[in-house]
């Protein structure tokens, strides 16, 4: 059974190019083996990320992840049965929020700033799908 985890975070430390690339390693080699697939996102003070798979492999990986001591404050913001993938070419890909034009955010969040925290799950999701159609992914790692 194929479930769909989001999940909102504030990092312990800085965001910095070496902890996304250390996340974005460890994903990467990590995750084909247990069939998951993803896309990590990030501003200078929160990672959200979505994370697909089985139902024991992803519960799995989320218990792992509120566990690290570089999350704080994680906060589940959908946890799914799904029938199909939306980020199935992806052991993770990797998104840099701030890059992006406000009036995606906008679209979907009262206010143009990215908080996934006082937002309906299902706008957050909306925003990470629309980076995906548009191409905003920064870098891709296939399964």
């Amino acid at each position: 059974m194929l479930v769909r985890c989001l999940y909102a975070s504030r990092p312990t430390k800085p965001i910095t190019s070496a902890l996304c690339d250390e996340i974005l390693k460890q994903s990467r080699a990590n995750n084909p083996r247990r069939g998951i697939t993803g896309l990590l996102c990030f501003t200078s003070d929160v990672f959200v990320q979505v994370i697909e798979g089985g139902r024991d492999d992803v519960s799995k990986l989320f218990n792992a992840i509120v566990h690290d001591d570089r999350n704080k404050d994680l906060c589940l913001l959908v946890f799914e049965e799904i029938s199909e993938r939306h980020f199935g070419n992806w052991s993770m890909g990797q998104v840099k929020l701030e890059g992006i034009n406000p009036s995606v955010i906008l679209k979907y969040y009262e206010k143009a700033e990215f908080d996934p925290f006082n937002a309906p799950s299902h706008a957050t999701m909306s925003i990470l799908m629309e980076l995906v159609a548009s191409g905003a992914i920064i870098s891709r790692a296939g399964s």
